[in-house]
């Protein structure tokens, strides 16, 4: 028969501090969302100030004619780093690799959290931020319907536009028939499906050009009309666009050049006026503001090597209010505010590991991938999360949450971290080789074939072969295919002849 009892067990097991869970969600953020969620701390914790910069530059001792520059040893930047007292060091050259680590390294509650041009606090910093707002946000139909009332047309046949523009779709394809469009405006209007083409013609003549067309015909043929009448090969032009679009498409030139009876240079002009013309006249107007793009880290080219430095306008300076901490003494009341001050040294200490990850990662790629940074693409060294952890042994899914949505600029531009993670690819001499390197070597002969024969799957796989890269026909077509690079087939350009 069973019986309940008590009993006692000793036990160890993992668990997530608040602390922990904390520096991992920051450590993952990008830096816009980093940015905002500092705001929220700072509204919401008393305990948390924004530095002023007069108060940097003091206690730094910097003057107007000597900015402050922030500088520290990569073997300060470990995971458990921790200062009691605040100290400046100088960068200097790595006696293993030409790679510098320039930051800030005294992430104290005395000291700044980044080191950003001005402290949020001022006024004038939200106003210098709204000027790289895109104002633009305007619709194709929002576009159409302001030449519409530009334009001198009575109020019945503005009602008809307004139909007709509400009848097109992103790309500026005119998609229901006249019919339905005039039966729409009923009861209102009556309206005869001639009007709404009469009306239709006027929207056709508005920018940009080509948009209000039923079919990718008419849209070709609505640009060519608008060009001047005497311009080579456009009559010819004119006739492809109406009825040789087809052939155009499956490359018969021959065939077409005795349809229509011209001669090889006419054929020529005509054809580069048709491939000139926009087959989505809509996707010129864009709608959505554009995403920008903040980087992490600096690399910079030095006289000693390659230079890692953090953004100092990416995070906010931040430091703990020392006269409300000072006024909580040893009393046992305050236990809000006592809360709030050990949330704020937590989000200080969590920063600090996220700047100091982030740095040991950025040094590390940039040592793996310093012919990139010298030569480009083709110079791409194989390396995968792995490697990286190893390196700087730490879990794999830390450096994940660190590549992920962070990015670097470089004098080659800006890249995401995880652009320079790239599988390996055996070669014949029994080396490695990244598959980005590849892609850009495809590229590069893909750029540099004849236009009348092309390099097929098979051929680029045996010119690879021929430097020493082992790759199957079906892995060429793989890469091929991501860089968006059609087949040899819709690549040839066949001359007219």
């Amino acid at each position: 028969m069973l019986k309940p009892a008590l009993q006692l067990r000793l036990g160890q097991q993992l668990t997530m501090t608040p602390q922990l869970q904390q520096a991992i969600r920051l450590l993952q953020l990008p830096v816009l969302e980093l940015q905002a969620q500092i705001r929220e701390a700072l509204e919401a914790n008393v305990m948390l100030e924004a530095e002023e910069e007069d108060t940097v530059l003091e206690s730094l001792g910097a003057t107007d004619d000597e900015p402050p520059h922030f500088s520290s040893d990569s073997e300060h930047h470990d995971d458990s780093v921790g200062h009691d007292e605040p100290r400046e060091e100088s960068s200097h050259t790595q006696q293993d690799s030409n790679v510098e680590i320039v930051g800030d390294s005294d992430w104290t509650e005395s000291h700044t959290v980044g080191v950003s041009d001005s402290p949020w606090n001022n006024d004038e910093d939200e106003d210098r931020g709204q000027e790289f707002i895109d104002a633009q946000g305007t619709t194709l139909s929002e576009h159409l319907s302001w030449q519409l009332r530009l334009s001198r047309l009575s109020d019945r046949e503005q009602k008809i536009g307004e139909a007709i523009i509400d009848a097109m779709n992103n790309d500026g394809y005119l998609i229901e028939p006249l019919e339905e469009i005039a039966l729409n405006l009923m009861p209102e209007f009556t309206v005869q499906p001639i009007e709404v083409e009469t009306i239709l013609k006027v929207i056709q003549n508005m920018d940009p050009a080509g948009v209000g067309a039923r079919s990718v015909s008419e849209c070709i043929a609505l640009q060519l009309r608008q060009l001047q009448p005497e311009t080579l090969g456009l009559n010819t032009a004119l006739q492809i666009a109406e009825h040789y679009l087809d052939e155009v498409a499956h490359h018969q030139y021959s065939l077409l050049r005795k349809q229509l009876h011209s001669s090889e240079e006419d054929l020529e002009q005509a054809l580069a006026l048709v491939r000139a013309c926009q087959p989505r006249p809509g996707a010129s107007i864009q709608s959505n503001a554009p995403d920008y793009i903040v980087p992490d880290v600096f690399i910079r080219r030095t006289e000693h090597g390659w230079t890692v430095e953090i953004n100092p306008t990416s995070v906010p300076r931040i430091r703990v209010n020392q006269s409300y901490a000072g006024m909580l003494g040893r009393s046992s009341d305050f236990a809000a505010m006592r809360t709030q001050l050990q949330e704020a040294r937590w989000l200080i200490r969590s920063l600090e590991i996220r700047n100091e990850t982030l740095l040991k990662v950025a040094r590390c790629i940039v040592q793996r991938q310093a012919a990139f940074l010298e030569h480009g693409d083709e110079s791409m060294e194989p390396m995968i999360l792995k490697d990286v952890a190893d390196a700087v042994e730490m879990h794999e899914s830390t450096i994940s949450r660190v590549t992920t949505n962070k990015y670097m600029h470089t004098p080659r531009g800006v890249f995401e971290f995880r652009y320079f993670f790239s599988s390996h690819v055996s070669g014949n001499d029994g080396s490695e080789l990244s598959s980005t390197a590849i892609r850009a070597k495809i590229r590069k002969l893909v750029a540099s074939e004849e236009s009348d024969k092309p390099l097929s799957d098979n051929r680029i796989a045996e010119i690879l072969s021929g430097d020493g890269i082992q790759v199957a026909r079906r892995t060429v077509a793989k890469y091929r295919e991501a860089m968006n690079i059609p087949p040899s087939s819709e690549r040839k350009r066949v001359t007219v002849k």
